[in-house]
């Protein structure tokens, strides 16, 4: 433990940031997730739903720093792409 006051203070904010952090990812992979299985299930409208909440979460998580933004590019493009094959299936 820190013995001086402002890295007192560091080591608390850091605590609070890596909490907030290991939220967020959380909530990141449970939307990539949801997605994933209403693909899976071959639910169009819900796959269309659960992408919008997973493109907004993987946009504010690059703009956070919280992952890199070519890696929420990525995941973007691979989700979008499943979720179109299942709608083209379905008409």
């Amino acid at each position: 433990m820190p013995n001086i006051k402002s890295s007192i203070k560091r080591a608390r904010q850091n605590q609070k940031r890596r909490e907030q952090n290991r939220s967020q990812r959380s909530a990141l992979r449970t939307s990539v997730k949801a997605v994933e299985a209403a693909v899976a299930s071959g639910d169009a409208a819900a796959a269309k739903a659960a992408l919008l909440t997973a493109i907004k979460k993987l946009d504010k998580a690059a703009g956070k720093g919280l992952i890199h933004k070519n890696a929420a590019a990525r995941k973007k493009s691979r989700l979008t792409k499943k979720v179109n094959a299942i709608e083209a299936k379905a008409q």
